[in-house]
């Protein structure tokens, strides 16, 4: 590496294609704002719509009222639950208080829950690989009321015990890292030979489109800096994924995160977002980094995402351009 000074350096910024809100991030912020221009302020939405301190505080200060639990919310109000989906036990409290819902769970999310479901009827037991305490694990595990088991790692499918060895079924957290994914996985399969997994992969395609791209990303830079919240699953995965490609690599809330000594003698820096990361922080960042000696940016493209879900039914009519639904890029 050169030894001019930082100032007068010259460093190459690479932004991953794809970074960024994902399809499901849209559509529940688009719930959230269309459900205040339909029914007024306030709407209330149970935890963070999505692990963004950014979108989350825009909201709020549209009239979006953020609260931890239903009783938090009066009686009959409008209330919507956030990407990460729920419990069954959170929609049973919702139709007791009378809280009108609106649902704004990825329907990634909705298909795990909904194999989840259908495992747990025809008798299995039930493995989901994830990482405890999530919003997302939470709600996958509240589907069903027992013989449901969390893992986090191999080591934890080496101590695990189970009823049966002959009818279990796995399911997995959206968000995880895709090697991380497969290692697990692997030791469900050595352990228990005959264990029935999903008919696709349940990692989300964005989740995974950002990480081919850090991947990219990392034959190319010295440093990586994910834009994303410090709670947010699929942002960290992305950071260590950095790191497990022999790259330092920060995750990052904002451009005032950024601590100067990751730039000393860089020559070329790579930008990725986490799925909830709006692209005014990437915008931002950029800026920041042209006074420390950046210059050329460039985007480095893994694959173009065209997917869209669409919104539940009664706000389609306040915007009636999302009704169309795109098949997930692979």
């Amino acid at each position: 590496m050169g030894s001019e000074s930082q100032k007068g350096m010259f460093m190459k910024i690479y932004l991953a294609n794809p970074r960024g809100f994902c399809a499901g991030v849209d559509r529940a912020i688009d719930i959230v704002d269309l459900s205040l221009k339909k029914y007024g302020a306030p709407i209330y939405v149970r935890h963070e719509i999505v692990h963004s301190r950014h979108v989350v505080n825009s909201l709020r200060h549209k009239g979006a009222v953020f609260v931890e639990e239903l009783n938090e919310v009066p009686e009959g109000s409008v209330v919507i639950f956030s990407a990460h989906g729920v419990a069954k036990g959170v929609w049973e409290e919702a139709n007791r208080r009378r809280l009108h819902v609106i649902d704004a769970t990825c329907p990634l999310v909705i298909k795990v829950h909904n194999e989840v479901n259908r495992d747990y009827t025809q008798g299995y037991d039930l493995i989901l690989i994830g990482h405890a305490g999530h919003p997302e694990v939470i709600g996958t595990l509240g589907q069903v009321p027992d013989k449901f088991h969390l893992v986090s790692s191999v080591e934890d499918v080496e101590q695990l015990h189970v009823e049966t060895t002959t009818n279990l079924s796995y399911v997995t957290q959206t968000t995880l890292s895709v090697d991380e994914c497969r290692d697990i996985v692997g030791a469900l399969h050595r352990r228990f030979p005959h264990i029935k997994g999903p008919h696709q992969e349940d990692i989300c395609y964005a989740t995974q489109n950002r990480q081919n791209a850090v991947k990219e990303l990392s034959k190319l830079v010295d440093v990586i800096l994910v834009i994303g919240s410090p709670n947010s699953s699929n942002s960290n995965r992305l950071r260590e994924l950095g790191e497990h490609c022999g790259i330092d690599s920060y995750l990052i809330d904002s451009a005032a995160d950024i601590n100067p000594a990751w730039l000393k003698d860089v020559k070329a820096i790579g930008i990725t977002a986490g799925a909830s990361a709006p692209e005014v922080l990437v915008e931002e960042v950029v800026t920041y980094l042209k006074t420390y000696g950046a210059g050329e940016v460039e985007d480095l493209t893994v694959i173009e995402e065209d997917v869209e879900f669409l919104l539940p039914k009664e706000l389609i009519t306040i915007d009636p351009a999302s009704k169309s639904v795109a098949a997930p890029a692979r």
